[in-house]
């Protein structure tokens, strides 16, 4: 069994309403179960946590909407849960949800830093996104979440209708607050959402792919200018807010996933997702699908998962764990086109290949081969 740290995710199933763009499972927060939630999570826990070594290095709550849950079961949640070496406990949080009361129980819990859903300060676009706050619940929001010992404000772009005018004054509202990490969605259609069925019906259209690489390409450029660093394709951070749970996902490091939906990657590579229904998942068998991928598969869930990075992914790392390479005429097509740096053992995204990291992963996979694992250590 692998001794590498590893991360405890927590879905939180409940939102105020779900929001048109959202794929993710929610379910309307009216006479929510806590107690039942909170119980079967302590146990699922508690049922699954043999299968990984030692404690969680760390903790995030995500949905949904951890700010949604009251203050006694999130504290209730958390308290068998934290330990002394834990290196970061991260909430998900709505900006009008992020009160003194609900901040002053987030720091009781052990919460260390807290996420802003805040994805646009646009009056006209929040609306059509579905979110509830104004730019001054996010600045009373960025205040409160500035007490925790990091914070960070989620940022969306390619919006229906945005102009490059309007991504400007975004940028120079959440510039103003501060923040030392921003996390960067550019907007996608999911299927089976209220997005989904309007650009079905031609009402509504996200940035098409020229004036996305232009607004992608500014934000980049506006929040390097302020000090936060580009670490991953779509996170930006000050040096030390890097955010640690999400860097193991990055990593390929096993992480336990508890709750409606929620996804694992268990030490001996095994991947399971718990069944995206709150009442089955209360009272039933939890787990949906398992599966146990071949060596092939698991590098390629590598590719994907860590060379968006911008470490990038070692070469003799990736043999040794799963005995599958890229080919070497793949990788040098990359570094010509200027995708990839000149690196004969590192795979690491140029700025140029950031734009297009899904189309540098399928090279990269489509030319995998099976080698000799050899006894290459981690980098």
């Amino acid at each position: 069994m692998t001794t590498e740290p590893w991360g405890l995710y927590i879905h939180v199933p409940w939102c105020r309403v779900r929001c048109p763009y959202c794929a993710f499972y929610v379910e309307p927060d009216r006479d929510a179960p806590w107690e039942a939630w909170v119980d079967r999570t302590h146990a699922l826990v508690a049922e699954r946590r043999p299968a990984f070594p030692g404690d969680p290095a760390t903790i995030y709550l995500g949905g949904g909407t951890p700010s949604r849950l009251p203050p006694a079961a999130l504290q209730r949640l958390l308290a068998p849960l934290r330990h002394p070496a834990l290196a970061e406990l991260t909430a998900e949080a709505n900006p009008e949800d992020l009160t003194p009361a609900w901040a002053e129980a987030a720091h009781a819990a052990g919460i260390d830093r807290v996420s802003l859903g805040v994805q646009t300060l646009h009056p006209g676009h929040a609306r059509r996104l579905g979110r509830a706050h104004s730019a001054v619940h996010a600045a009373h929001a960025a205040a409160l979440a500035a007490t925790f010992r990091s914070w960070s404000l989620d940022l969306m772009f390619g919006l229906h209708g945005q102009s490059p005018g309007d991504l400007e004054a975004d940028l120079d509202g959440v510039l103003a607050l501060d923040p030392p990490h921003v996390s960067l969605y550019g907007l996608t259609i999911e299927p089976d959402t209220g997005y989904a069925r309007g650009a079905a019906r031609g009402v509504l259209t996200p940035a098409d792919d020229e004036l996305w690489r232009a607004m992608y390409a500014r934000i980049v450029e506006r929040l390097a200018a302020a000090g936060l660093e580009r670490y991953e394709v779509s996170n930006f951070a000050r040096p030390g807010h890097e955010a640690l749970h999400n860097q193991g996902y990055w990593s390929g490091r096993p992480y336990l996933g508890v709750g409606p939906s929620a996804h694992s990657l268990w030490p001996d590579g095994a991947r399971t997702v718990d069944v995206a229904d709150l009442d089955r998942w209360l009272h039933t068998e939890p787990v949906a699908e398992r599966e146990q991928p071949d060596a092939r598969q698991t590098a390629i869930d590598l590719l994907i998962s860590c060379v968006r990075a911008a470490r990038g992914l070692d070469l003799s790392w990736l043999q040794a764990r799963t005995g599958q390479r890229p080919s070497d005429d793949a990788v040098r097509r990359l570094v010509r086109g200027g995708l990839l740096h000149d690196h004969p053992n590192h795979l690491r995204l140029t700025d140029e290949g950031f734009f297009v990291v899904d189309g540098v992963v399928r090279a990269l996979a489509d030319s995998l081969r099976a080698v000799d694992r050899g006894l290459a250590p981690r980098a």
